[in-house]
């Protein structure tokens, strides 16, 4: 268990649907261990996918069913249910957010299955979670967290919570202008990105189970652990092996992912999260 309390779960705005079971066309040759590798926890699909993506037909009836459980879940449900769990968090990285940052605004986050059409492009549940800055939204379809225990990660809740604060993460650097400098940057500022979200994920991590009315119960050493295992899992060089080259990584190395996510969380200070103001990821 990480959330404490009961009762019905309101706010985070949370909607489900525009999925669809159907085959994604990936252009340029790009296959699913491709596309996980480029874009797992990436920032815009389109800037890979190009134009080259179809979706298929939505399923209204599916959509129905999946906004209505989003609409119904409560705070119970969320320790035991991904979809619960993903809008809970997404409710409590707000409060947190709406705490530390005086012009913080909520993104809009979507549930969904297979195929979706998101102001970045079409994208595919092959490339894992995901947020995109032109309709400030981030992406999830449940089925990854299954995914990342295969690559060696943690589906543990607050591995879970943390894959959804580290795309908060980036809304937050949408916020502040960082995700555009980075993406100015090419590779290099691409790791920086991703590793100031896992540090922003850190501090969330801190300030999510403090005070009478934290939605979150007191996080055991363990459950920090988890996030520390997925972190590692996730890194360039553990999902490229022993082929891994440095200057192709987009995301940054086990250790650099385990380090800033540290670093936000001890310290529970964003500032320490500048990671374009050292040379020393």
């Amino acid at each position: 268990m990480t959330f404490q309390g009961s009762g019905p779960l309101d706010g985070g705005n949370v909607s489900g649907g525009g999925g669809g079971g159907g085959r994604i066309a990936m252009g340029g040759g790009l296959g699913l261990v491709v596309t996980v590798v480029a874009l797992l926890f990436g920032v815009n699909p389109g800037d890979i996918m190009g134009g080259g993506a179809t979706s298929s037909q939505t399923s209204t009836g599916s959509d129905a069913a999946l906004q209505e459980h989003i609409d119904n879940c409560t705070i119970e449900q969320a320790n035991t249910d991904d979809v619960c769990r993903i809008k809970a968090t997404a409710i409590s990285v707000n409060k947190v957010w709406g705490d530390l940052m005086g012009d913080y605004t909520e993104p809009s986050v979507r549930i969904f299955s297979g195929n979706i059409n998101t102001g970045c492009g079409a994208a595919s549940s092959a490339m894992g979670p995901f947020y995109c800055p032109a309709d400030e939204t981030a992406y999830f379809d449940p089925s990854f967290f299954a995914e990342l225990k295969r690559m060696g990660g943690s589906d543990g809740p607050l591995a879970q919570e943390y894959v959804v604060a580290h795309e908060f993460g980036h809304h937050v650097e949408n916020l502040t202008g960082v995700l555009a400098k980075g993406q100015r940057m090419g590779n290099d500022g691409s790791v920086r990105v991703e590793l100031q979200a896992d540090c922003l994920a850190g501090v969330w991590a801190q300030h999510a189970d403090d005070g009478p009315d934290a939605m979150l119960a007191p996080l055991t050493d363990d459950q920090i652990a988890s996030v520390i295992q997925t972190a590692k899992a996730i890194g360039d060089d553990s999902i490229q092996g022993s082929n891994s080259n440095p200057e192709g990584w987009t995301h940054g190395s086990a250790r650099q992912r385990q380090r800033w996510f540290t670093t936000g969380y001890e310290s529970g200070n964003p500032k320490r999260c500048d990671t374009f103001a050292t040379n020393d990821l």
